[in-house]
């Protein structure tokens, strides 16, 4: 049998070969996956009103998303590799175009001058910011939370990418660090409002 036709393609139509195979030779597996699936995903973001950008930004994510199942042994394909990428892309620019609608993206100006001619002279530091109780927590805390409010990543890519066995994990995990926050800053402000 031909052994450099089956070097050349690694069989990736079970979870279970697609991880021996990027265990084995991670970069030529991810490249030959790219090649299959990104044309498709790159005419699905264009059509839908994105850039070549977007698209490799959309693709990428998706990749990482089915390496980290893969290797983490989670992953559950009922259709090849490519397909599962394509849909994993599909579900992300919808998210992205969601995120977009809701947060209008407006390009900044070449000439900042108005930009900062409108700023407001900082008088007196805030002396409160939640950003800097965030950065207080841990770091798989920060991750977790920064992950799911400020990136709105969904809990089920969130589990996939902190190595969490199920999305109830990751969300039990999500509450509790949103917890260890809370109590940090109703801890300021009971001893600021009690002075």
């Amino acid at each position: 049998m031909n052994t450099m036709l089956a070097t050349a393609r690694p069989a990736t139509s079970s979870p279970a070969a697609l991880r021996q195979a990027l265990l084995a030779n991670r970069a030529q597996t991810l490249t030959q996956l790219y090649r299959r699936a990104f044309p498709a995903v790159q005419r699905l973001v264009r059509r839908q009103g994105g850039s070549a950008e977007d698209a490799q930004d959309v693709f990428q994510d998706a990749l990482v998303v089915l390496y980290e199942q893969a290797v983490a042994g989670t992953l559950v394909l009922t259709a090849s590799a490519s397909t599962y990428l394509v849909g994993v892309s599909r579900h992300l620019w919808q998210h992205e175009l969601r995120r977009r609608a809701r947060l209008p993206h407006e390009p900044l100006p070449d000439d900042p001058g108005p930009l900062l001619a409108d700023a407001p002279a900082a008088e007196e530091p805030a002396s409160f910011a939640v950003l800097d109780y965030v950065q207080q927590l841990g770091d798989k805390c920060r991750a977790v939370l920064l992950a799911f409010y400020y990136f709105q990543q969904p809990l089920t890519q969130i589990a996939a990418a902190h190595g969490y066995r199920s999305v109830r994990s990751a969300t039990v995990q999500k509450f509790k660090c949103l917890e260890r926050l809370r109590e940090k800053v109703r801890a300021v402000f009971t001893h600021e409002f009690a002075d």
